[in-house]
């Protein structure tokens, strides 16, 4: 063989080589990709941080010390893998046929046919501060009005209705459950009034058709007005347009507040709905690593 046949193969052997490192560095390469865990979670900020605090409580991130229930994404200290899609809360059910995991609140849960208890992955042990109340504008926290409702929402038969309806998914956050009725109310000067509620569609409106039939038996009415997001029920209650809303946590009102300038406060926390982990692309834990 010549010198210039030998120099041939020598390069041809050396492109072969560099296809082939190539193609084990792609392949490398995909499989690397394929390691990212995309979870969808809640946007705004306050259900932001709870997604995030369940993941960090359960060992599979960190957070910078000090971040606590305003925490968004750029509070993780170590992502660990973990690549983060923000959607509206209302939105994340609907993003699971595209991520692996979607961290969802009980209500929207349900709303997709999700059951919080026997589909969710991980979930929140207890979600105390996060109790859906009943909120008003700021002085009319004590009009026979806004008493009357409470009491209807903190009656043993609401309590009743959410534990035999919603199974532990929707849990009552009332102590002392009552008969429905407050005694230092007038009822009989409330009889023919209409008190107006603007509520979320699952559970709030649902747990709102109870609380109306106790009211009923006193003459008063209770309309419902349904909302699909979480800005109008704020201020249509502070403008005065509706007498009450019902759909959000004491963080969640508390940061509205602040941000719109409104004076809406919390009168009764009624409920828990506990935030969970639920499977998108991927069927199970397995893929998610916890911190070492």
């Amino acid at each position: 063989m010549n010198i210039k046949g030998k120099s041939k193969i020598r390069i041809t052997a050396v492109a072969l080589l560099v296809v082939i490192l190539a193609s084990v560095g792609v392949l490398s390469g995909c499989g690397k990709k394929s390691e990212k865990v995309t979870i969808a979670i809640p946007n705004d900020a306050t259900n932001e941080a709870r997604a995030l605090l369940l993941l960090e409580k359960n060992g599979y991130i960190k957070l910078k010390k000090g971040a606590g229930i305003t925490a968004t994404i750029k509070d993780v200290e170590d992502a660990n893998g973990i690549e983060f899609k923000e959607v509206e809360a209302a939105q994340v059910a609907n993003t699971l046929k595209d991520v692996d995991f979607g961290i969802i609140n009980s209500n929207y849960a349900i709303e997709a046919k999700l059951n919080p208890v026997k589909d969710s992955l991980i979930k929140e042990d207890s979600a105390a501060d996060y109790a859906n109340i009943l909120a008003v504008k700021e002085g009319n926290q004590n009009s026979d009005k806004i008493k009357a409702l409470k009491a209807a929402l903190e009656s043993k038969e609401v309590a009743n209705f959410i534990k035999k309806k919603y199974d532990g998914s929707i849990v009552s956050v009332v102590k002392n459950p009552t008969d429905g009725y407050d005694s230092s109310v007038n009822y009989a000067a409330l009889k023919g009034t209409t008190i107006t509620v603007a509520a979320s569609p699952t559970p709030h409106a649902e747990i709102l058709q109870e609380a109306k039939k106790i009211l009923a038996k006193k003459g008063i009415n209770l309309e419902i007005k349904e909302f699909t997001d979480y800005v109008q029920p704020n201020k249509v209650v502070d403008s005065g347009e509706i007498d009450a809303n019902y759909f959000q946590h004491v963080p969640y009102l508390d940061d509205f507040n602040k941000k719109q300038g409104t004076k809406v406060v919390s009168v009764a926390a009624i409920h828990n709905e506990p935030m969970g982990l639920y499977a998108g692309k991927s069927d199970s834990l397995d893929k998610l690593k916890k911190l070492k």
